[in-house]
C-alpha cells in the first residue's frame, strides 16, 4: 500500500527530490503504516474488550458484572498512558526511539495473540503486554516523525503530522469494522487475533522499512551511565519485590480479587500527577514566572482530566449501551454493537479540517486556548445530557435508535476538536524549559487521571453507573465545571504570564 503512494526521485541527491511519501520522506510511509497497523489492533480489541468482560460464560465472555468491566476496561485505558512517560524516559536513555518501536510493537504482537487463547489467565497477561507495548511505542513513533525533519522550520513537518494522524484515524476507524464483525460472526477470539495479525503486518513492514527512517532515530539521545542504571536496577526490584510480596500475602489467605488489582492502580493513576506537580513547583531552580505558569497548567490539566472521564467511556459506559439498549439495526441493516466505536474517528476525520479552518477563518476572534477548553468540558458534559434522555428512552426492555449514539459521538467529537489539540500546544508553552518533555508526559497523564476518576466512579456506585442519574450527575458536573472555568479564565491568564 505505502509503495503506491510514494515516487522516485527524479534528481537523485538533490535535496527534497528522494523518494517521497505525498511529498514527504519515504520514511514517513513507514511511520504511517506502522502507527495505522498499531492503532487498528490496539482499537479493534478496544471495542470488543468491554463486551467480551461482561458476557455470559454461556456465550463465551467472562462474565464480570457491568460496573466490574467497565472498570477494568478504564484502568486499562489509564495504564497505557501511564506507561507512555516510561516509555519515553527508555526510548530517550537506553535503546534509541527506533529499537524501542520494534521491541514495543513485538510485545503488542504477543500481547494480542495472547488474548486469542481461550484461557483467563492468558487474556489477562496478554492485557499487561498490550498496556507496556503501548507504552512504549506511543512515546517514541511520534518523535520519529520528526526526526525525519532536522530543519525545525521545514514547511513539511507540520503537514507531515497530519498525515500521520490521518493514520491514526483510519486505523481507530476501520478496526471496529472488521474485527467487530469477525468476532460477531465467528467468537470473541477470532477477533483478538486477527488485531494480533494487524499488528505483526505493521511491525512486518516497520522492520523492512526502517533503512528509510532517519539515523537520528537510532541514537540514544542520553544514555544511562552504569551507576544510574545500577541503581534503578535496584529500585526497580525492591519495588517489584515489595509488590510480590503483598499481592503474595493477598492470594495465600484466599482474599484476592480483581478489586485488589483496579483499586491501587486507580489510586495511583490520581496520585502520580499531584505527585509530578508538587515537584515541580517546590524546585527552587525555577522562577517565580514558571512556577506562576505551572500553577496555571493545573487548571488546564484538572479540565482536560474531567474531559477524558467521560469522554474516554466510550468503550466502555456507551459500549455497553449499545450493546443492551440500543437496536443493531439501521434502514434494515443489522451490524454488531462494536461498530459504533467506528463513528469518533469517521467525525475526526470529516470535522478535523473544518474546526482548524474555522480557527483560522476567525481571525483575531479566534477563541483563546481557555475558552476552547471551557468549551469542550461543556461540549462533552451535554453529550452525556443527551445519553441521559437516551437512557430515558430505552426504560425496560425498548431499544432506541442508533441515531441517538451518533448524535452523542459527533457533539463528543466537535468537544475533542476544541480541548484536544490545543492541550498539547498550550503544554509546550508553559513547560519551563527544565521540564519540556516531562510536561508533555503530564498532558498524556490527564488522560490516566481521567480513565482513573471513571474507574473509581464505576467501582462505588456499581452498575447503576449506567443509568440516567449516572449519566446526568456526571454531565451537569463537566458543564458546570466548563462554565466555571470560562468564569475563571482572567485568573488563569494571569497565571500563564506572557503566554496567549
Amino acid at each position: 500500500m505505502a509503495s503506491s503512494l510514494t515516487k522516485d526521485s527524479v534528481r537523485p541527491g538533490t535535496p527534497g527530490s528522494e523518494k517521497t511519501f505525498f511529498g514527504h520522506p519515504r520514511g514517513l510511509a513507514t511511520l504511517f503504516m506502522t502507527e495505522m497497523w498499531e492503532r487498528f489492533s490496539f482499537y479493534g480489541m478496544r471495542a470488543l474488550l468491554v463486551l467480551y468482560l461482561v458476557a455470559p460464560a454461556a456465550k463465551g465472555g467472562l462474565g464480570f458484572a457491568a460496573a466490574t468491566g467497565a472498570a477494568i476496561y478504564s484502568v486499562y485505558n489509564a495504564t497505557v498512558y501511564l506507561l507512555a512517560m516510561p516509555g519515553g524516559w527508555i526510548g530517550d536513555r537506553l535503546w534509541g526511539p527506533r529499537k524501542t518501536v520494534a521491541v514495543a510493537g513485538t510485545i503488542i504482537m504477543i500481547g494480542h495473540f495472547l488474548l486469542a487463547v481461550p484461557v483467563q489467565a492468558c487474556f489477562f497477561v496478554g492485557l499487561v503486554f498490550i498496556a507496556v507495548g503501548s507504552g512504549l511505542l506511543k512515546a517514541n513513533i511520534s518523535t520519529m516523525v520528526g526526526h525525519l525533519y532536522p530543519d525545525r522550520n521545514d514547511a513539511r513537518r507540520d503537514g507531515a503530522f497530519t498525515v500521520f494522524y490521518m493514520g491514526i484515524n483510519l486505523g481507530a476507524f476501520v478496526a471496529p469494522l472488521l474485527i467487530g464483525w469477525v468476532a460477531d460472526v465467528t467468537n470473541w477470539h477470532f477477533g483478538f487475533a486477527l488485531a494480533g495479525v494487524g499488528m505483526a503486518l505493521g511491525l512486518g513492514q516497520y522492520l523492512l522499512g526502517t533503512r528509510h527512517l532517519s539515523p537520528i532515530s537510532s541514537q540514544v539521545p542520553q544514555p544511562v551511565d552504569a551507576a544510574e542504571r545500577a541503581a534503578l536496577l535496584k529500585k526497580a526490584g525492591l519495588w517489584a519485590a515489595a509488590a510480590a510480596v503483598f499481592y503474595g500475602v493477598v492470594v495465600a489467605t484466599g482474599s484476592f480479587t480483581i478489586d485488589w488489582v483496579l483499586w491501587p492502580l486507580s489510586l495511583m493513576g490520581l496520585a502520580l500527577p499531584a505527585f509530578y506537580f508538587t515537584r515541580m513547583r517546590r524546585d527552587k531552580e525555577l522562577t517565580a514566572d514558571d512556577k506562576s505558569k505551572i500553577t496555571g497548567y493545573v487548571w488546564f490539566f484538572v479540565v482536560a482530566a474531567v474531559f477524558w472521564m467521560i469522554y474516554d467511556q466510550s468503550g466502555s459506559t456507551l459500549n455497553l449501551f449499545a450493546n443492551d439498549h440500543t437496536a443493531n439495526k439501521l434502514w434494515g441493516f443489522h451490524f454488531p454493537a462494536s461498530w459504533f466505536q467506528s463513528l469518533n474517528p469517521l467525525f475526526v476525520m470529516a470535522l478535523a479540517p473544518v474546526i482548524a479552518t474555522l480557527w483560522i477563518k476567525l481571525g483575531h476572534r479566534n477563541p483563546s486556548t481557555t475558552v476552547k477548553f471551557a468549551l469542550g468540558l461543556v461540549g462533552i458534559g451535554v453529550s452525556f445530557g443527551v445519553m441521559m434522555l437516551a437512557m430515558g428512552a430505552a426504560s425496560g426492555d425498548a431499544k432506541v435508535t442508533p441515531l441517538w449514539l451518533c448524535a452523542v459521538y459527533l457533539i463528543q467529537t466537535v468537544a475533542e476538536l476544541c480541548l484536544s489539540p490545543v492541550g498539547l500546544s498550550v503544554t509546550t508553552k508553559l513547560a519551563p524549559q527544565k521540564y519540556a518533555s516531562q510536561m508533555m508526559g503530564l498532558w498524556f497523564l490527564a488522560v490516566t487521571a481521567g480513565d482513573c476518576l471513571a474507574a473509581l466512579t464505576q467501582l462505588v456506585v456499581g452498575d447503576s453507573f449506567l443509568s440516567t442519574t449516572s449519566f446526568a450527575i456526571q454531565g451537569v458536573i463537566a458543564a458546570l465545571g466548563g462554565l466555571g472555568f470560562l468564569a475563571y479564565r482572567k485568573k488563569v491568564i494571569k497565571l500563564m504570564g506572557d503566554v496567549h
